[in-house]
This record gives C-alpha cells, structure tokens and sequence, in this order.
C-alpha cells in the first residue's frame, strides 16, 4: 500500500521513532543555552508582534507553538514541571531530549523500542531510589537555620535567572512572603505581584497585606481621606450607582409627577444603603462593582474611603488579608462582617497612585510590587521569582535537599554506570545510556559558561569516583568544588519529579512508531479509499455489471 492509500498523512516504523527523536532535539537545542547561571536569554516575537524576552524553560517552549507532535510532548512535560515543582523547566526537557539521542543509535540497530523502554525505566526507579537514599533532611525546629536554608534555595533558583546581580534582596524578600502565607496549604496565588514601571530593581517592596492599583473613580474621590490607622474595612459586590434600580424595571406613567416619584424613589433606594453602610462604622468600602458620582460625594463628605470596580483576585486577597467577608447586601452588617488592618494609605508609585493595606492581623497574604526599567524586565523578574517562591515552597513542604550544579547528575551517572553492571543483556547497554544522559545537564553548564566540558567532566567523575557525592561545577571559579558546603542547593523534589517527567516524555515519544494524519473532509477520505467512489459506491472492475 502507498503512503497515501486512505487520504491520511501516514509514517511509520524506524523511520518514523527516528524523526520524532530530531523533531525533540530542535526544541532541545533552543533551550539548552538557556540553562544555568551563564544561560543565554530568548527573545520571542509571537503573531501579534508582542516580544518576550526569558529565560525560563517553560515560558519559552509556551511560545514556541510547537507544530509537531512528538515534539508538543516536550511542552507537556515542561509545563507540568512548571505547576508542580515551579522550576528545573529547562533541565527536565534537556534530559528528555538527551534520553532520546542517545536512543537514536539503538533504534538504528533495529533494537527494540520495548527494550529501550523497559531499560529506562528501570534506570529511572534506581535513580528516584539514590536520590531518596542521599538526600539531606532539613530540620524545622531552628527558625534561624530553616530561613538561611530556604533564602539558599531561593538564591539557587535565581542564579540562572536575570534577577542574579540582586539575589541576595530578592531571596530574602521571597521567604518573607512564603513564610506570611498560611503555613497549612501555603497557596502561592495569596502572593500578589504588581508590576510598577519605573526605578530600580532594589526599590521593589513587599507589603504585608494587599496593595494595588487606584481603580477607576468619580467625581468628588479627591476629598476623600487617603490614610488611616486601624481602620475598619467593608467588602462589597454591589453597585452603588443611580443608574441600577431605574435599568431593572419598565413603568409606565402618564404624569410628570409621577416621573418625579421614581426618580425620588431611586434616590431615596440609594440613600438608604448609604446610611447603612456610613452606620455600619466601615472607614474604607471596596466594591467589586462601581461606585458611583452620588456615592462617592457622600463618602467624601463623611470621611469613608471608598473604592469601586476592584479585581476579584485583590478582593480576595483583601477577605484573606483582612477577616472581612465580601457582602452582597447592606442590610445587616454588623461588625463581625467588618476587617481590619493596622494602617491604609494610598501612595505615588511611578507613574500612578496605589491603595496599601498593610499590618493586617489575619494576614496570610501579601503583595510584592515590582520595580524597573521597563514592561519587559519587570516580567521576566516576576517569571524569576514564581520560580524562586515555588522553590521555596516545596523546600517548606519536602524538607529535604541536594546539591545542584550539577552534582546530584554525576553522582546519578556514576551510580547507575555500577548498577548496570549487575544487569544481564541488552539492558545493561540502555541503563549505561540514561546514565550518560545525566551528564548532559553539567555538561551544558560548563558550555553555557564557556568552559572545557570535557575537561570539567573528567575532573567530576574523578570527584564522584573518590566518594565526593556533592561535587558538581563550580560556575564563579571555572573549576569543581563541593556544591553542598557552597550552599548551591535545590530541594529533592525538584530531580525526583524532573527524572520521572523526562523519563515518562522519553520513553511515549520512543513508543509511537505511526502517526496518522486524519484527512480534514470524509468526502475526500471516502474518494481516496480503494474501490470506493465519493458517494460511498463501490466501483472498479465489476461495477455497473449486471451479473
């Protein structure tokens, strides 16, 4: 049968694992410069013409929009590394990649990809073994040694990342803000980030509580107060305009009189849920709808600061923040509905003004407010640190730690290449291969910063052959050094899931040996099948014979 007997795109076989393997490796090869504290930046032009400059893994093969296949496994994998460790993006799609190079000679030799994966994953159980067995714990009890440990992880995050000149201020500023976060469930979304063009980087701020933008106003929101301390806070989602009541309803009328009675009554209606809101003792209102003209003069004239058409996201942080409830109706409110925070303030920052609420008692959020040069910077420092808050989280929640720099890689290699000396056949051969994948992650360390890889490497496996488990490359000096005691450190959790994801991405692009295309219109698969018109008729030889 030809390639093409059912109007479907059709490839298969060897030929077919062989190119979904260098389909993978042009994406890897993208990334690959990315890696490390000497890692290169992307800049990517998307088709609305909207540029983004990155370094992180997952933001940049987001963007790629990978076309092929095989190769859109490499975006899953990064992506799901992304949501569940926060970083290590890059090296889980250049171990994926690495895994499949080095299987691409076996395929050629007619090996059978069964074996290769069989072979895989045993290696990969081996490995998730050894880190378990050489991982560091970490104790809780000193809060000292347990911050120092958690502001390394972080700074380990950020060596790769463009916040790097500045790690020391910003790895203090992210255990500030994961350590305020509800210890239990630590929800990374109850930390804000606003972006404020303008400064630089060192005059970023993290607020204990909620800060944003001053959202759109009316007239008379100039008189209102614009600082308290302890100040009483309502949540509203309710609008507080004229225009509502009169939009809900049709009435007919014949008199003028009787349009004044509506109109009376509309104001009437909105004075009345004014005065409770101004009984209810509430010094600031925030309301998810507006708040209009009429409102806001009438606050003013009170001294009640009041806030319409706030984000949902701030809101809710402001309920987490504060204690307070989001109201739907002003009939009720007692003070148990109210929040409260030690001190609110609205504030120039760059070019627009914003609302603090800071010192909140129940405060299990808080806000970090970005500064620098431009809109492009500022994103790719907010990448950075999702990264680093993510690290530190996981390093809170799985208390244990290894080396990075490349050191728990080669301690991996040099374990498996002993393993696989206990193994019988062809799969011996396989685990030797994944554990020469491993060394691909230092070795692209030591090429992304310009040094002799082959040299670094010879000189780590000696290292790692005498029983240093924590050698790794030592990026500052162009040498290797203990990575343990150089505080380069990375949770467990971060290789184990890296190892699994890039195994499992391995071996599913190994075990697809077809891949058909469907053709768009039945009408035109129906015309491509042999023996069979466009209308479904048979035809051929013995069609339109009478028998």
């Amino acid at each position: 049968m030809g390639p093409n007997m059912i109007g479907t795109d059709t490839s298969q076989g060897k030929g077919q694992v062989l190119s979904n393997i260098v389909a993978c490796q042009s994406v890897v090869e993208v990334l690959s410069t990315t890696l490390g504290p000497r890692g290169m930046d992307k800049l990517i032009v998307d088709g609305n013409g909207r540029s983004t400059i990155s370094n992180d893994g997952a933001t940049i093969i987001k963007l790629l929009e990978i076309v092929h296949p095989a190769a859109r496994t490499l975006v899953d994998i990064a992506r799901a590394q992304d949501a569940e460790v926060g970083d290590g993006t890059t090296s889980v799609v250049l171990l994926a990649g690495e895994l499949l190079k080095l299987a691409k000679p076996f395929v050629e030799e007619d090996v059978a990809p069964q074996i290769l994966v069989k072979g895989y994953r045993m290696a990969c159980e081996l490995a998730l073994e050894r880190i378990r067995e050489i991982a560091v714990p970490v104790k809780r009890d000193d809060p000292v040694e347990l911050r120092s440990l958690l502001e390394k992880c972080a700074s380990t995050s950020m060596n790769s990342k463009l916040i790097q000149s500045q790690q020391e201020f910003f790895s203090k500023m992210v255990v500030d803000a994961v350590l305020m976060l509800d210890q239990e469930d630590l929800n990374e979304k109850m930390i804000g980030t606003k972006k404020v063009t303008g400064g630089g980087m060192q005059d970023s701020l993290l607020v204990d509580g909620v800060a944003f933008e001053k959202t759109f106003s009316y007239a008379g929101f100039e008189q209102q107060p614009k600082h308290f301390d302890n100040p009483k806070i309502l949540l509203l989602n309710l609008e507080l305009e004229l225009k509502a009541e009169r939009d809900n309803a049709e009435v007919r009328i014949d008199k003028v009189e009787d349009y004044q009675k509506i109109v009376d009554a509309e104001w009437t209606i909105l004075f009345e849920k004014l005065d409770k809101i101004a009984a209810s003792g509430a010094m600031v209102v925030l309301s998810k709808l507006a708040i209009g003209d009429v409102a806001t003069q009438y606050f003013a004239e009170r001294g009640i600061f009041a806030a319409g058409r706030v984000q949902d996201s701030d809101l809710q942080r402001m309920v987490s923040a504060t204690g307070a409830a989001v109201q739907t109706t002003v009939n009720d409110v007692h003070g148990k509905h109210l929040g409260s925070c030690a001190r609110f303030e609205e504030r120039q920052l760059g070019e627009k003004r914003y609302n603090f609420f800071s010192g909140c008692s129940e405060a299990k959020t808080c806000t970090m407010l970005l500064r620098g040069g431009s809109e492009q910077f500022i994103a790719e420092v907010e990448r950075s640190l999702h990264d680093a808050i993510m690290i530190v989280r996981r390093a809170l929640k799985n208390q244990t730690i290894v080396a990075g720099g490349g050191a728990v890689e080669m301690g991996l290699a040099r374990y498996l290449r002993e393993q696989a000396k206990t193994i019988p056949g062809k799969l011996q051969l396989v685990v030797l291969a994944y554990a020469h994948a491993f060394e691909a992650i230092p070795r692209q360390l030591c090429d992304n910063a310009g040094f002799d890889s082959i040299d670094t490497l010879t000189q780590l496996r000696k290292r790692h052959a005498a029983g240093e488990i924590w050698a790794g490359v030592d990026i500052a000096n162009e040498s290797v050094t203990d990575n343990m005691a150089a505080f380069v450190w990375e949770p467990a959790l971060v290789k184990t899931n890296l190892i699994a994801a890039a195994t499992e991405a391995a071996c599913t692009i190994l075990s697809v040996d077809y891949t058909v295309k469907a053709a768009k219109h039945s009408d035109q698969l129906q015309s491509a099948l042999p023996g069979v018109g466009p209308d479904g008729v048979p035809r051929g030889n013995h069609a339109g014979h009478r028998h």
